[in-house]
């Protein structure tokens, strides 16, 4: 029983809730959220808004043009308000919610942060 508790000491797990996920880069488990502000640090894109401003996942957004959405058969007027966007990874692209309009990507150069 000593040897088990000196194994889940050596991998740095504890009793707790929280998931542990391994870690192929540094060959380590850790939290999830550890691990998901580690690569957020790594791999950090810069997504800027048509008016130079730098986004962030929750930030809430203004559009700054009408916009057709595509397979929507919609418009998205200048000025709607879109909440809560969340970064992709692509410097050029942000993912929304909209209510009526599922998996919305919007191009960051036609939307300015409020």
């Amino acid at each position: 029983m000593g040897g088990a508790g000196l194994a889940r000491g050596e991998c740095g797990m504890s009793d707790s809730d929280e998931d542990y996920v391994y870690d192929e880069d540094s060959g380590e488990w850790m939290t999830a959220a550890d691990l998901a502000a580690k690569r957020a640090k790594d791999g950090a894109v810069e997504v800027r808004d048509a008016v130079g401003n730098i986004l962030a996942d929750g930030d809430q957004v203004t559009l700054i043009k009408d916009l057709e959405v595509k397979g929507a058969g919609q418009t998205l007027k200048q000025g709607t308000l879109i909440k809560s966007i969340r970064l992709t990874g692509d410097p050029q692209e942000i993912d929304c919610k909209y209510p009526g309009i599922k998996g919305l990507v919007l191009r960051a150069e036609f939307v300015r942060k409020r």
